[in-house]
């Protein structure tokens, strides 16, 4: 028996701690017992390898009523046995395995033949006339040699003898073609969620997944627009709001066309909050009213006055608004207004002079994350007057800032000299300071981003030249510029002839543009090609970063920076500021073709809002088709499948044909394309 029990010690299911409830346990108990009674039971102990996990490999009896025998057999037997209720269950498991199974593979061949028609793989930016483009190898882990890939051009096109001049260029430029109809059909394209009847108003789509033509704009040209999910706005050439969408039009009403509600007052910009629309003058002043209709035409009206030269003549305007503007107490004698920027339930006033007030700018929440900028500001300690009265950020005294920019609940500032100032949230880390450990999650006073941290070992001096800001993320663009460090003091010396030719070398003075991101980037919308829940630290979005072009006009190579970023809530859209040429004319050449700027997409797609036809997100920023890819297809300007890209139209005076319907007239005027970005929804608009 003792030597039972030495080996029931050192069997495994002991070592692992199982050994109290193991079936070793039961029957060695039995058998000691069956000792005490002195029953022989004929057993005789064999040699059992501890790797053994097998009980009845150990023992062998004898005799078939043993203790041991007929416990084996009551456990063998009630494990061969199930109960009907058993049964079922092992059948409900087997079918539930089936479906996922089954719904797997479905998804699977749906995610497949969803992404399977994507578009042509383009190059990221036109190449130099100049110079060639190099070929590039890719080892082979296979074979162990480098790999030349394949390389498709475009061929040549045959000129027919029946064709002029602007035809052969339509022909043989895509970029050509997108400025000429710019050109010639001023209007809006909006693609993307629909639910809200914002991206195409008249239709019962409830996502857009192409770029749409938006009729009510054919030949309008407007001087700002912002897009919501349920809500649109937009300013007419002459200065007038005008809006559309479910959340305009209210509950139980079909929304049809845009609208104009608030008018003569030579409007120049407009931002959009969760409820409101602020819209700023070109005399200053700053303009509240709710995005709703029945609000605008049930609330109080508030007087106007028509002429300055008459202060008695006055009358009630047709919509409810109130202004917020800091007014003569807090601006200087000449100060005003020049900038403004919302989020869902702020804004933020820059002036003349470089002075930031913010203000609530929602009417169902006041800001509570520290957006305001305000320590210790709630709604409880609130100064008095009207919730949405301006208050200065005293934190940024003494730096003159040029621009500012706000998220959903985070505000941005840049000053002249390229500091830039956060606050607000930070759950997402789109401050960009580095830090989410906070308490709450948030700053309620600016603080210097760690700029230089960002360049730190290198031999780089940035400055920051702009940014941008919505939803969880921060953006900035910052000129990097080549600078000696001491290990380039053995390169250069005194000899100004030899100096310089260093210098040239080294590159000292070559300046650099990079792209930086922060904040919450699981959907893609960071750019930087990863999933990222939190970015604390700004991260340099490479595909944007460190491009160059040469300029044939002025004969060197130029850094291509970011010219503008627009960001809706979860997707963003790039527009670069590459060599633009639209000088080509009929005394130029048969091949002198113009282009636009670069435009790039990335983010969440839910919506088919980066108008690449597809639904899957973007990490990485990538290109879309031209707006009227479909068109050119049917009018046989090249095949289906020849890529080209959708570019932007720069800054061009052109003569613009009249429209009886809207009461305009042919006329000259200078305008762009530009490109904004909402929530779940894309538009492309004519902007002056």
């Amino acid at each position: 028996m003792t030597s039972v029990s030495r080996i029931l010690r050192n069997h495994e299911y002991h070592n692992v701690g199982l050994y109290q409830h193991s079936p070793l346990r039961l029957w060695a108990r039995e058998i000691t017992e069956g000792h005490k009674r002195k029953k022989d039971i004929n057993m005789k102990p064999v040699t059992v390898s501890p790797l053994r996990s097998l009980p009845r490999h150990i023992y062998r009896p004898n005799l078939q009523s043993s203790p041991l025998r007929l416990h084996q057999s009551r456990r063998f037997n009630s494990s061969s046995t199930s109960s009907p209720y058993a049964s079922r269950r092992r059948q409900h498991f087997y079918r539930a395995v089936a479906v996922v199974a089954f719904a797997s593979t479905l998804t699977t061949f749906y995610t497949w033949y969803s992404i399977s028609d994507a578009h042509a793989e383009v190059p990221l930016f036109r190449p130099s006339k100049a110079t060639p483009e190099p070929e590039m190898e890719i080892p082979d882990p296979t074979v162990g040699k480098p790999l030349r890939p394949d390389l498709k051009y475009e061929e040549a096109k045959q000129r027919a003898e029946d064709v002029t001049k602007n035809q052969n260029r339509d022909q043989i430029s895509s970029q050509h073609l997108q400025v000429k109809k710019s050109w010639e059909n001023p209007g809006v394209w909006a693609w993307g969620a629909n639910d809200g009847k914002v991206a195409v108003p008249g239709s019962k789509e409830a996502s857009v997944r192409n770029p749409r033509w938006l009729a009510f704009f054919d030949g309008m040209l407007l001087r700002d627009m912002k897009l919501a999910s349920d809500s649109g706005a937009a300013i007419t050439e002459n200065g007038d709001l005008l809006q559309w969408g479910s959340a305009f039009y209210g509950d139980g009403k079909r929304p049809g066309d845009p609208l104009p509600t608030l008018t003569g007052k030579d409007l120049i910009s407009i931002s959009m909050s969760r409820d409101c629309i602020l819209a700023l003058s070109s005399s200053g002043t700053v303009y509240n009213l709710s995005i709703s209709r029945a609000d605008q035409q049930n609330g109080p009206k508030p007087l106007e006055h028509y002429s300055s030269w008459l202060p008695f003549w006055s009358s009630r305007s047709s919509i409810c608004y109130r202004k917020i503007n800091p007014g003569p107490a807090l601006l200087g004698w000449t100060e005003k207004v020049t900038s403004i920027s919302s989020g869902l339930e702020h804004a933020l006033l820059l002036t003349s002079s470089g002075r930031v007030f913010s203000a609530a700018s929602c009417n169902t929440e006041y800001p509570s994350r520290g957006q305001l900028g305000i320590p210790g500001l709630t709604w409880f300690n609130r100064p008095n007057g009207p919730y949405d009265q301006p208050h200065e950020v005293v934190s940024l005294h003494g730096f003159k800032i040029r621009q500012v920019a706000t998220g959903d609940y985070h505000s941005v500032a840049l000053d002249e000299k390229g500091r830039v100032f956060s606050w607000g949230e930070n759950e997402k880390g789109q401050l960009g300071l580095g830090d989410t450990s906070k308490a709450g999650t948030w700053y309620d006073a600016p603080s210097l981003l760690p700029i230089t941290k960002l360049y730190a070992g290198s031999s780089q001096k940035p400055h920051v030249r702009a940014i941008a800001a919505g939803g969880n993320t921060t953006f900035l663009t910052v000129d990097a510029e080549r600078v000696a460090v001491p290990t380039d003091a053995t390169d250069l010396d005194d000899n100004p002839n030899t100096a310089a030719a260093a210098q040239r070398r080294l590159g000292i003075g070559k300046i650099s543009s990079d792209v930086w991101a922060s904040g919450h980037g699981i959907w893609g919308q960071l750019g930087t090609g990863r999933w990222t829940h939190v970015q604390a630290l700004p991260t340099r979005i490479q595909p944007l970063s460190g491009l160059f072009e040469y300029d044939e006009a002025a004969r060197r190579a130029i850094p291509i920076r970011m010219r503008a970023l627009s960001i809706g809530s979860n997707h963003c859209a790039a527009t670069m500021d590459n060599v633009t040429y639209t000088d080509a004319h009929e005394g130029s050449s048969d091949n002198d073709t113009n282009w636009g700027a670069d435009v790039l997409f990335f983010g969440n797609n839910e919506y088919f809002q980066l108008g690449t036809g597809k639904r899957n997100n973007v990490a990485n920023p990538t290109y879309i088709r031209p707006m009227d890819r479909e068109a050119e297809i049917v009018e046989g300007m090249r095949p289906k499948d020849e890529g080209h890209r959708f570019h932007i139209t720069p800054w061009s005076t052109v003569y613009v044909k009249g429209n009886k319907e809207k009461g305009t007239k042919g006329r000259w005027v200078a305008f762009e394309q530009r490109v904004v970005c909402g929530r779940g929804v894309t538009a492309v608009y004519s902007g002056v």
